[in-house]
């Protein structure tokens, strides 16, 4: 379920009653996601299920310019920002 931060704040024993029964609470800020209250049973779950294979914990990989040839850096950043600007 999705419940504004404003909402939750003015009920917050109910929607900490509603994650403590399994329930996956998430809080959003002018309609977007920013946070998941969820039981505190459901760690060793996601664990559980990552020891299994079931899920895997990744971190996506940097992205990259393409492309792009890079610019030579004799000096201080700022100037090469001021380089390129001009």
């Amino acid at each position: 379920m999705e419940v504004a931060i404003t909402e939750f704040r003015s009920a917050l024993r109910a929607y900490v009653d509603r994650a403590r029964s399994g329930e996956d609470v998430v809080l959003t800020e002018r309609g977007l996601p920013v946070a998941r209250l969820v039981a505190i049973d459901a760690a060793p779950l996601l664990e559980q299920l990552e020891r299994e294979g079931v899920i895997t914990a990744t971190q996506a990989p940097r992205p990259r310019a393409a492309g792009a040839a890079r610019a030579p850096a004799t000096g201080p950043v700022a100037d090469l920002v001021s380089a390129h600007r001009r």
